[in-house]
């Protein structure tokens, strides 16, 4: 499996407490409109304010809850038992992997992978390394290293159940 996309914890730290803290601002922002009496100005700022610090803590601890070793044992370990890996070795799916679980922690807790889906299409070719696999064939693979991590953090932020 390629490291040279693994994020160090550092990075993680930062890559999840800022898209945690970018969503929850928003959401805050849009709630803090709502506040009756307040006003819409004031209302955003302040619930801008508080979205901002919920939506840090969200997103670090989707940050948190990657570790490269483990996401890179568990499918090297479990790949070959997934309906999509028939004739597809792990060189080419581990990338795959990666670029899910990486870019989980990249996003607001409240994006979904299929809201994300083609922006990870557009960005496939540029993280799939040594991988021969076209984005119709690594999707699978990489959402589902995105469940993997989403099943980690408490609540179910796509919705899917799972």
């Amino acid at each position: 499996m390629p490291n040279s996309n693994a994020m160090d914890k550092d990075t993680k730290e930062a890559v999840g407490t800022g898209a945690g803290a970018l969503a929850g601002a928003a959401a805050g922002a849009a709630l803090g409109t709502a506040i009756p009496g307040v006003g819409n100005v004031v209302g955003a700022v302040i619930g801008g304010a508080v979205g901002l610090a919920g939506g840090a803590v969200a997103g670090r601890a989707i940050a948190d809850s990657i570790d490269p070793k483990v996401e890179n044992e568990y499918w090297s370990e479990n790949y070959a038992s997934r309906p999509y890996s028939k004739d597809t070795s792990y060189d080419d799916l581990g990338p795959a992997y990666q670029y899910g679980w990486e870019t989980r922690g990249q996003h607001p807790v409240s994006k979904r992978f299929d809201d994300v889906e083609s922006d990870l299409s557009r960005n496939w070719d540029n993280k799939r390394g040594n991988s021969r696999l076209s984005w119709d064939r690594a999707k699978q693979a990489t959402r589902d290293a995105w469940d993997r991590i989403e099943r980690k953090l408490p609540g179910d932020f796509d919705g899917d159940g799972k």
